[in-house]
């Protein structure tokens, strides 16, 4: 199994550094229950619930074999720790008073984050003249201050670049002495607002390419240890085209990427509460139309999102699926993109954002928003990243390798997938290298909620799909976004939403190069599919503006396994 938290190194070095940090309180068994605090002992429960400690969801079953996890050059011959991989969970898009439509202290952002049971977060303020010239720098020592108040909580610096000729995305670097020098130089030489390079033209494109390359440079010169692009909600806008995702990925070669992945699911989610409680909008503030830099080849319904999902993630057989028929690796995340949270009670502060470059500590403004459109980070959307330790770098590793799950609502508490054969196997993010006629099982391990969410209730996992797609190569014309042969070949009915559940899906002898991904639902909303029922028969629904309450229509998404028979 590769939840064995409790037996993870537990070496001590430096928080910040490369090397494992010690465990966090929760996940370190030799700390006795009564030695916890508060949120350590939440923590602890929602573990032993998931069945995270101590031995795990299923001791021994395939931990002796080996199998390929970083799918840099897919390729690899890795393999995982023997004891299995730490499920740290995370949010990589999270904005502070330091943006300007911000509210937030640092801390604030990282005790929420904390309390609702996150590991690591990433500040990502939004790139623009104001905080390239004086928010890069001065949200730095409101960041160290939480990394020391807060141990067991990884603080990344990042921000939200404007990508030029694009939407938005998370860059964030390693910490270290250079993180401020780099991510200012990064924003005030390729940011599309600073620079005045938001149209879709060629040159913009080629500014965004170059970016990637900056901080590919800065990692190879050690300036900074490792640095990673995520975009963000792809199709919001429609401004995302597919030749620019490849290019973006493509852009610092095969080795190392900088750009690895987007948002499988936007922030946002609580826009579709209806009034009056809520704000009544379009569930991820998605409520767009193709406008003069839209690519012309995305129909109408790609400016909503499915079941709280992105259209390129939940569309079976659509853009993400292109990319996975390639063989390019290419992941989805989920996060809060939180600026103001529903329910809240506080104002933005007073204070001259312009000159000061944030906006002042929040007020109680003696009343609850209803208007707000979000969540605290870890109170609805997480990303789960399988790491070989508690470090920054060990998180960075285990994204770029694409050990990823997502979820809405704590649909679910854990998830552990095997793709074996042949004596191998490997994880979410990895590729098995099999002769041909070799069989094939792929083996998921699915911890079910086990208590209740954060909205109160316990939700119970309805089903589990498996979606299947041939590796067709590289295609010709970079703006594919369909991929025909994908398709949900089999589908699993649990109706549990305590302990946990093994789904056993056999391949058969494997004669050709595909790729598998699993996603599950609590069976409230759905629909056929974009492409059609022989390839989705009961997908997500897409969401009603003004009436998408998110508690209501739970989804995971797990990363894909390619299996490469030769």
């Amino acid at each position: 199994m590769g939840h064995g938290h409790a037996h993870a190194p537990h070496h001590h070095h430096d928080h910040g550094s490369g090397a494992s940090a010690p465990l966090p309180a929760a996940f370190d068994t030799s700390v006795p229950d009564e030695a916890l605090d508060p949120g350590q002992a939440s923590r602890r429960a929602l573990l032993r619930r998931a069945g995270l400690l101590g031995a795990g969801l299923a001791a021994g079953t395939v931990l002796s074999g080996s199998g390929t996890s970083a799918a840099d050059d897919r390729r690899g011959d890795g393999r995982a720790p023997r004891r299995g991989y730490l499920w740290l969970a995370g949010d990589h898009h999270i904005h502070t008073q330091y943006s300007s439509d911000g509210k937030y202290r640092v801390v604030d952002q990282v005790r929420q984050g904390a309390r609702h049971g996150l590991d690591w977060l990433v500040i990502t303020d939004h790139g623009s003249a104001t905080h390239a010239r004086i928010g890069v720098e001065k949200v730095n020592p409101d960041i160290r201050q939480a990394r020391a108040a807060h141990r067991d909580t990884l603080v990344f610096q990042g921000l939200e670049w404007n990508v030029p000729a694009a939407d938005h995305g998370t860059v964030f670097v390693h910490p270290g002495r250079n993180e401020v020098a780099v991510l200012k130089q990064f924003e005030t030489d390729y940011d599309g607002i600073v620079k005045g390079a938001g149209d879709s033209s060629p040159a913009n494109e080629a500014l965004a390419v170059a970016g990637l390359r900056f901080l590919a440079e800065q990692v190879r010169r050690r300036t900074v240890d490792d640095a990673l692009m995520l975009a963000h909600h792809p199709s919001r806008k429609g401004i995302d085209s597919p030749h620019e995702i490849r290019a973006w990925r493509d852009a610092t070669g095969p080795g190392r990427p900088i750009a690895v992945g987007f948002e499988g699911a936007p922030g946002h989610q609580a826009a579709g509460l209806p009034a009056p409680l809520g704000p009544g909008l379009a569930r991820g503030y998605y409520n767009g139309s193709p406008g003069a830099d839209s690519f012309p080849g995305y129909p109408p319904e790609s400016y909503r999102t499915w079941g709280g999902f992105d259209w390129m993630t939940a569309t079976v057989g659509g853009l993400w699926d292109s990319l996975l028929a390639e063989g390019r690796p290419w992941w989805i995340t989920a996060n809060s993109d939180s600026h103001l949270v529903y329910a809240d009670t506080t104002a933005r502060g007073p204070g001259d954002f312009a000159a000061d470059g944030r906006h002042g500590d929040p007020v109680y403004a003696g009343k609850i928003d209803t208007k707000a459109v979000d969540y605290w980070p870890g109170q609805y959307s997480r990303t789960h990243v399988g790491a070989d330790g508690f470090s920054y770098a060990a998180v960075m590793d285990g994204i770029r390798a694409g050990r990823i799950w997502v979820d809405h609502g704590q649909l679910i508490s854990g998830l552990d997938v095997r793709v074996s054969g042949g004596g191998r196997w490997t994880t979410l993010g990895g590729a098995l290298h099999v002769r041909k006629g070799t069989k094939v099982t792929l083996t998921a391990d699915v911890a079910l909620a086990g208590g209740p969410n954060w909205a109160g209730f316990t939700p119970e996992l309805a089903r589990v799909d498996v979606v299947q797609g041939d590796v067709t190569g590289p295609v010709a014309d970079k703006d594919t976004f369909t991929a025909p042969t994908a398709a949900v070949v089999r589908s699993y009915d649990v109706g549990k939403s305590t302990g946990s559940v093994r789904l056993t899906f056999d391949l058969g002898r494997v004669d050709r190069p595909v790729y598998l991904r699993l996603r599950g639902t609590d069976g409230n909303r759905s629909a056929v599919g974009v492409m059609g029922a022989k390839a989705d028969p009961a997908g997500p629904a897409q969401d009603v503006m003004g009436d998408a309450d998110p508690w209501r229509d739970l989804w995971f998404y797990s990363n894909p396994v390619w299996v490469l028979p030769s």
